[in-house]
């Protein structure tokens, strides 16, 4: 059983830089096809200052500037007991190459199913660029397995 006194806790602000490379391998990585993700000419022609990060990116950065206040951990949750249940993404601002994202996360909710065999942690992150723009926000769920 978790303990529900962490609802509400948020982490410190942590910072990330996009990097070209890092657009290119997610693209890819992620089967995109569009050159705007690859080429700087074709993201140009397109309208785009630079590289643009596919809508799920976010995802990546959240894992480039990974929670430092270990909220797991905290939880007494370890890492060979938890699985990834599920991921939204609400895309506010284009996210570019050479951009600076802040991420701030927050425990949303946590409940439990099948009787206490599974603990399910809602994160919400929040991510601003370098000019504290919003440029989108993820909810994510993690289901801790128990027992």
């Amino acid at each position: 059983m978790l303990d529900p006194s962490f609802i509400g806790t948020v982490t410190k602000p942590r910072a990330v830089e996009v990097e070209k490379g890092q657009l290119r391998f997610f693209a890819n990585a992620t089967g995109e096809t569009n050159p705007i993700y690859f080429d700087e000419t074709a993201a140009k022609a397109a309208g785009h200052p630079t590289l643009p990060a596919p809508p799920t990116f976010l995802f990546c950065l959240a894992s480039l500037a990974p929670d430092t206040e270990n909220v797991l951990g905290k939880l007494g949750v370890g890492i060979g007991r938890i699985l990834h249940g599920e991921q939204r993404f609400t895309p506010a601002k284009a996210i570019y190459a050479g951009d600076t994202i802040t991420l701030t996360t927050r425990v949303a909710d946590m409940y439990e199913k099948k009787g206490g065999a599974l603990d399910f942690i809602v994160q919400d992150t929040d991510a601003t660029n370098q000019n504290g723009e919003s440029v989108g926000s993820m909810r994510g769920v993690i289901v801790v397995r128990n027992g």
